[in-house]
């Protein structure tokens, strides 16, 4: 039972969810933080990404605790996507997936942001990762302003479809943890919306998570494409306030639904 339910608010799907995602990025938290943030918020995540590299510095025994935790709480865990980048850069894909798999990982980023990785490989990558059992999200996007700039509208969608066709279950639009100048945000943060409306035409809102780091890109998307619509990059202590955006608890959002 919640606090206070004589209060009525918009209902959201139960877990295991197919729309409104809310996936977080790990960085690096530890064990006793992690068992605060399921006690408080495990309702409200559907996903949780190793950020970038981080576990490789942490013992395997930690990051297999923490696994199981987020795991026991219908919350699947995802590798950052850099960290797999580096092992197709060292010819070690195959060991990568191996490893994963034993510590309790059961679901994998696919990206190019930061490593070139051609179209063909990224295919093999995600094929390799669904051959282990794994669910893949492939991002688009690249880590690099000027580099990410390069890429068309165009290029994003046909890349999205052909990954999509690969066996990616979503699209992640690549902006980072700060959410500036990347994918659908310009230099200062705010919202490109003709982008927005153009990959949502061209790949559905269901098939996107949009990484949304700011409080301001996660009330336009929500009031533009609806409570359910699918968003990454979330901090641990924006779990809950991003929930009250979903529900119409705060301002932002308050009868605006």
């Amino acid at each position: 039972m919640k606090a206070f339910e004589m209060i009525t608010i918009p209902s959201r799907e139960e877990k295991p969810r197919e729309k409104g995602l809310t996936t977080l990025l790990d960085r690096g938290i530890g064990y006793h933080a992690a068992c605060d943030l399921i006690e408080q918020a495990a309702d409200y995540i559907d996903l949780i990404k190793l950020g970038w590299g981080t576990s490789r510095l942490i013992s395997e025994e930690t990051i297999k605790r923490k696994i199981h935790l987020y795991r026991e709480s219908q919350i699947m865990v995802s590798n950052g996507g850099t960290i797999l980048e580096i092992a197709y850069q060292q010819n070690k894909v195959t060991e990568f997936f191996q490893s994963a798999k034993a510590i309790g990982v059961d679901s994998i980023e696919v990206s190019n942001g930061t490593v070139t990785i051609n179209s063909e490989d990224k295919q093999r990558l995600i094929n390799e990762a669904k051959e282990f059992g794994f669910e893949v999200f492939s991002e688009i996007g690249r880590k690099d302003p000027l580099e990410d700039a390069q890429l068309t509208l165009e290029e994003r969608i046909e890349e999205a479809w052909i990954d999509m066709k690969a066996g990616a279950s979503k699209i992640i639009i690549e902006a980072r943890e700060g959410g500036k100048g990347l994918g659908i945000y310009d230099d200062k943060g705010s919202v490109k919306e003709d982008m927005v409306r153009s990959l949502v035409s061209a790949i559905g809102v269901e098939n996107i998570i949009f990484e949304a780091p700011d409080k301001s890109q996660q009330v336009y998307l929500i009031l533009h494409l609806g409570i359910n619509v699918n968003l990454g990059n979330i901090r641990p202590d924006d779990v809950i306030p991003l929930e009250t955006l979903r529900r119409g608890l705060r301002g932002d959002t308050l009868g605006k639904l």
